[in-house]
C-alpha cells in the first residue's frame, strides 16, 4: 500500500512536470478516447506561458525530472515504432548534458573501485569536462611501459543506479496502469517499454560492457585502414570507471575545422556510410548512437568513434535481409526484395509476395527518377517499414535500431558531402558481402554448419526421446485426473481482484483530484 502510493506521488510529480511544461501539447487528441482528451484538456491547464514548442517543451520537462527521464526520452527517440518519426526526430534533439557532480566524489568512486588512492593510479586527473545523465568524464595522465599516456576517465554518478531503480518502479506502476484503463494503448505494450529501458540503463551503468564493447569494436575493425577506437585500459576499468586512451581529434560537425587541417570533407563522408555499413553488415556489430558528438576524424583523416554505451547487434538472418533488401532496391528487383521478407518470416505467408512487391515498387520507382544525391537510403527504410506494418510485420528492435541510427549517419555523412551518392558509396560494402556469404565460398560453409548441426542432433536423440516419453507420461495422467481448485483458492483469487481494482480507481481518483487542485491553486 505505501509503495503503491510512493508510486502514485512520483507519477503525479511527473505528470504536473511534463504539464506544467507544455510537453503534453506534443499529444495528439484525436488519437485518444473521450475520457482521455477530458483529463488531457484538464491538465493542459496549468500549461507555462511561453513554453515553446515541439521538443523545446519534451525537453525542459524531462530535464527538470532528471536523469531517468533523459535517459528514457532518448530510449524512445530510437523507437519510431512506437512514438511515430515526428516524435522520434524531436526527441533526438534532447541533449544528455547535465549538470557534473564534484571532482572529490568522482575521486572516491574511483578509489573505491580500483582500490587505490588515486595518486597511485594516476599523474594528473583534471576536473570534470562533460557530464552526462549516467557519468562524466575527465582527462586524466598514466604511466606505462611506453612512456606517459593521456587517457579518458568515466566514472558513474553516485547514486545513480538507486535514483534510476526508483524511477523505473513508478515508470512500471504508471505503464500498468495505462495498459488496464486504456485498453486501445495495449499495442504500444508500455510495460514491455519500460522493461526494455531498464535493461538499456543497466547495461550502460556497468561501464565493463562498454569496455567490453570497446574491444569487439577494435577486434572487428583492426584491418580497417579508415577507422579505429579508443582502446581500454582494463586494468583501470571496474564496473564503475572505464578508462580508455583520449582520443585528440576534430568533431565531424565542426566543418571550418575539418577544412583548415586540409581533410577531404568528401572522402570523409563516404568513410562515415561505409564504416557503418560494414560494422552493421560484415561484423553484426555495430555503434547505435553515431551522433556528431561520439564522432571525431583524427590528424590522419581516419574516424573515430567514441562512447560506446549503445550498441546494436545483427543476426546472421537479419544482415542478409538487409544486404538482399539494399541490393534490390538498388537493381530495382522489388518482387526479389518482397520475397527476402517472405523468407525471413517478417511477413504472415498468408499476404501476397506479388501485392507486397508492388507495395513496395510504390517506393522504389520514385527514388531512381531523382538524382543520386537527392534519395536519403534512411527514408527509404522507414517508408519500407511503414508499408511492411500494412501487411503485418511484426516490429523487429534490431531493425528499427538500425534504421534509426542510418538516420544519423547518413545526416552526419551529408553534412560533410551535401551530393554524397547513398547508391554508389554502398554497393561495394553490400556487394561484398553478398558474395562472399551468398557464393559458392559461403554455401559450402552453410553447408558445413549444417552437417554439424545434423551430426550433433543425432547424438542427442536417445536423451531428447527419453524426455519425450515421460512428458507425454505426465501428459496422460494431467488428462486422467484433471487440474482441481480448491473453494478456498478460487475464494482468494477473488479477493486479490477485487482489491486490485479498488486500488486502480482510487489511484486514478487522486491522480485527477492533484491535477485539479494544483490547477486551481494558482500554478
Amino acid at each position: 500500500m505505501i509503495g503503491s502510493l510512493v508510486h502514485l506521488a512520483r507519477n503525479a510529480r511527473a505528470g504536473f512536470v511534463l504539464a506544467r511544461e507544455g510537453a503534453l501539447a506534443l499529444i495528439d487528441p484525436s488519437a485518444l478516447p473521450p475520457s482521455a482528451r477530458l483529463g488531457l484538456r484538464l491538465a493542459r491547464i496549468i500549461e507555462r506561458r511561453g513554453a515553446g514548442d515541439g521538443a523545446a517543451r519534451l525537453s525542459a520537462a524531462l530535464t527538470r525530472l532528471g536523469p531517468s527521464y533523459v535517459k528514457f526520452g532518448q530510449f524512445l527517440a530510437t523507437r519510431p515504432d512506437i512514438v511515430g518519426a515526428a516524435a522520434a526526430l524531436d526527441l533526438e534533439l534532447l541533449q544528455d548534458r547535465m549538470a557534473p557532480f564534484p571532482r572529490e566524489q568522482a575521486v572516491r568512486t574511483v578509489e573505491s573501485a580500483l582500490g587505490r588512492p588515486l595518486d597511485d593510479i594516476f599523474l594528473e586527473f583534471s576536473e570534470p569536462i562533460a557530464a552526462a545523465s549516467i557519468a562524466q568524464v575527465h582527462k586524466a595522465r598514466i604511466r606505462t611501459a611506453d612512456g606517459d599516456l593521456t587517457v579518458a576517465v568515466k566514472v558513474v554518478r553516485p547514486g545513480v543506479r538507486e535514483g534510476f531503480a526508483r524511477d523505473l518502479q513508478a515508470m512500471r506502476a504508471a505503464a500498468r496502469l495505462f495498459e488496464r484503463w486504456v485498453p486501445d494503448a495495449r499495442r504500444l505494450k508500455p510495460v514491455e517499454i519500460v522493461d526494455a529501458l531498464a535493461r538499456s540503463v543497466s547495461v550502460e551503468m556497468d561501464l565493463r560492457l562498454e569496455a567490453a564493447a570497446v574491444s569487439e569494436l577494435a577486434q572487428n575493425t583492426c584491418d580497417d585502414s579508415d577507422f579505429r577506437v579508443p582502446k581500454p585500459e582494463w586494468d583501470l576499468t571496474a564496473r564503475d570507471v572505464l578508462t580508455i586512451t583520449w582520443i585528440d581529434g576534430i568533431r565531424l560537425n565542426d566543418i571550418a575545422a575539418i577544412e583548415a587541417a586540409g581533410l577531404d570533407r568528401v572522402a570523409l563522408g563516404r568513410t562515415v556510410i561505409q564504416s557503418f555499413l560494414r560494422h552493421a553488415i560484415r561484423d553484426g556489430f555495430f555503434h547505435a548512437d553515431m551522433h556528431p558528438g561520439n564522432l571525431f576524424v583524427d590528424d590522419l583523416g581516419r574516424l573515430v568513434a567514441v562512447d560506446f554505451g549503445i550498441m546494436g547487434r545483427l543476426g546472421m538472418k537479419e544482415r542478409r535481409f538487409l544486404a538482399e533488401i539494399l541490393l534490390g532496391f538498388i537493381q530495382r528487383d522489388y518482387l526479389r526484395v518482397a520475397r527476402v521478407h517472405f523468407e525471413a518470416g517478417y511477413v504472415p505467408p498468408h499476404h501476397s509476395v506479388e501485392d507486397f512487391a508492388q507495395a513496395i515498387r510504390a517506393i522504389g520507382e520514385p527514388i531512381h527518377d531523382r538524382r543520386a544525391d537527392e534519395i536519403s537510403m534512411a527514408k527509404l527504410l522507414t517508408l519500407l517499414f511503414e508499408i511492411t506494418s500494412l501487411f503485418d510485420m511484426a516490429t523487429r528492435i534490431e531493425l528499427v535500431m538500425l534504421q534509426k541510427t542510418m538516420v544519423v549517419v547518413e545526416g552526419v555523412a551529408r553534412n560533410l558531402d551535401p551530393r554524397l551518392d547513398m547508391w554508389t558509396t554502398s554497393e561495394p560494402v553490400v556487394r561484398e558481402w553478398m558474395e562472399r556469404h551468398l557464393g559458392p565460398i559461403g554455401r559450402v560453409e552453410e553447408a558445413g554448419k549444417g552437417l554439424w548441426t545434423l551430426a550433433t542432433l543425432a547424438t542427442d536423440l536417445p536423451d531428447m526421446a527419453l524426455r519425450t516419453k515421460r512428458l507425454l507420461g505426465r501428459f496422460e495422467d494431467l488428462a486422467a485426473e484433471g487440474v482441481a481448485l480448491d473453494r478456498d483458492s478460487v475464494s482468494a483469487i477473488g479477493r486479490a481482484e477485487s482489491r486490485g481494482n479498488r486500488w486502480s480507481t482510487a489511484a486514478l481518483w487522486i491522480i485527477a483530484l492533484s491535477l485539479m487542485i494544483i490547477a486551481f491553486g494558482g500554478f
